[in-house]
């Protein structure tokens, strides 16, 4: 009686995603290459237009009044992490040419089932290739009398219409978050509008409190300048 054939080797189990691309490979379907680097004072134009989009988007254009130029005087004075930082988003349907920075740039590679129409892809284009910038978060260190610790505060946190629900502002927020954690930094905190309950849900989702008995305290323009000769 002829022997029994052996079984088959078992397969092997398939090895976790990496979100990034193999050197002999490419992704199927509708990959979508995003990348967050810090910005630099080159970036000052798209920054400008993206808070711009965001101040229409908030309905809050009769407070805009900054430009590419206050801009430019104001960010970019001091280190990164140690004064105002920006985290640029940028994203391509193509692998993303290679940066270097001191700070080691995010990427990831989200699959889509549809390609993304940009009806802004040319306002956006950055550089030679198809890179567009698709969102930004700006954030500054805080202090927590409580704690004893610096923090994070995020004053803006911004992802352009066409890029949204696709995990992009979460990758943006993960990424301030996690660089407090690796400063040893005891929280990250910002504001939302009462009334955009997909972002105060989103923030939820990611682990945030919502502090209603906090109220924001502000003086600016006349009432701020009426203690120019106070002391």
């Amino acid at each position: 009686m002829a022997a029994a054939a052996p079984p088959p080797p078992p397969t092997p189990a398939p090895s976790a995603p990496t979100g990034l691309p193999d050197s002999d490979s490419t992704p199927v379907g509708h990959p979508l290459f995003s990348r967050i680097r810090l910005a630099t004072p080159a970036d000052v134009p798209h920054i400008h237009k993206l808070i711009h989009q965001m101040a229409v988007f908030e309905r809050l254009t009769h407070l805009f009044s900054a430009t590419e130029s206050s801009l430019s005087a104001t960010l970019f004075t001091s280190p990164p992490f140690h004064s105002f930082t920006i985290f640029l988003l940028e994203v391509s349907s193509n692998p993303l040419p290679k940066i270097t920075s001191h700070f080691a740039p995010i990427d990831r590679i989200i699959q889509l089932d549809h390609p993304i129409n940009d009806p802004e892809t040319e306002t956006f284009k950055n550089g030679s290739d198809d890179v567009v910038v698709a969102g930004f978060v700006l954030f500054f260190p805080n202090y927590s009398t409580f704690l004893g610790k610096p923090g994070f505060y995020v004053e803006d946190l911004f992802v352009r219409e066409c890029y949204r629900r696709k995990g992009l502002g979460r990758m943006l927020l993960s990424a301030v978050a996690g660089q407090a954690v690796k400063m040893g930094y005891g929280r990250v905190e910002w504001v939302v509008l009462d009334w955009n309950v997909n972002a105060i849900k989103f923030y939820e989702e990611m682990g945030a409190k919502v502090l209603p008995e906090w109220r924001i305290c502000r003086l600016t323009g006349e009432n701020l300048e009426a203690y120019r000769d106070a002391i």
